[in-house]
């Protein structure tokens, strides 16, 4: 069981691989992480060190990857925070020839776009994200804000998140998974996760804690990538994913933290 994990990697705190590294391997996952940032934390803090990495050395490191094999190996590819455009296209080119190399590699895309109603990213990471990405993903994983920049409809209940789904869809294979998600009869004090697969809805709430840490999206897609790996179906995969982050998000608030508090990895309920 090994997942390629093509995300930021950060000094402090638990944004992209991480947030989603650990995790995986305390599910008992092998995982070959690739960072497109090295960066000293979240870039909200009031400081910030490290950069972007250089399209050279990123396309370097998966060079590497497929050189011992492991795109071979792998069962899930996930790519998440990109970095620049020129970073997008050579992860774009990987991704073409991993899912060439290996017909059972399940890819999932973290279109790490924006949130609160702010695009943080290049315009051409977001045409990479679109054009080629989206296309070749078997699950895509946007928050709510990114679903509907992604698919042009505004999502505000069941029935416009379906014609969501389907024009995410009509750009390729992809099923969906939308989180931090509130729709018209979304019960208050209740956020939701929501799988939208071969046509089928999957609804997962928890409620909505006082906190807002970074790297939340990170760490669900790391999970689902894991039970995935395991060989779960997509809707277990998405409700075990969901119970962990939320016990992680419900200790994160009892130690008055900023920053996840992943370690120890909270149990995610029986493995039905």
């Amino acid at each position: 069981m090994l997942v390629i994990s093509i995300q930021s990697q950060v000094v402090h705190g638990h944004v992209g691989n991480s947030a989603a590294v650990y995790p995986m391997q305390a599910e008992g996952v092998n995982v070959a992480a690739v960072p497109t940032t090295l960066l000293s934390n979240h870039p909200r803090y009031p400081s910030l060190r490290g950069r972007v990495l250089e399209p050279e050395l990123v396309a370097d490191l998966l060079k590497g990857v497929e050189e011992r094999g492991l795109v071979e190996q792998a069962a899930v590819l996930v790519t998440g925070y990109l970095g620049s455009p020129a970073n997008a296209a050579v992860i774009a080119d990987f991704v073409e020839r991993a899912l060439g190399s290996n017909s059972k590699l399940i890819y999932l895309c973290d279109p790490v776009i924006g949130d609160d109603g702010r695009i943080y990213v290049a315009d051409g990471i977001l045409d990479v994200l679109r054009h080629r990405l989206l296309p070749a993903a078997t699950y895509v994983t946007p928050n709510q804000f990114e679903f509907e920049l992604l698919s042009g409809v505004k999502v505000t209940d069941v029935q416009s998140l379906r014609a969501a789904c389907a024009a995410i869809a009509g750009q390729g294979r992809s099923d969906v998974v939308a989180t931090g998600c509130e729709l018209t009869d979304t019960a208050a004090g209740q956020v939701e996760t929501i799988l939208c697969a071969d046509g089928h809805v999957s609804r997962f709430a928890t409620p909505r804690l006082p906190i807002r840490p970074y790297g939340t999206g990170d760490l669900l897609t790391g999970l689902i990538a894991a039970h995935l790996a395991k060989g779960a179906a997509a809707e277990t995969a998405v409700r075990l994913a969901v119970q962990t982050v939320f016990a992680v998000l419900v200790r994160t608030q009892r130690e008055g933290s900023a920053e996840m508090r992943l370690v120890p990895l909270p149990a995610s309920g029986p493995r039905a």
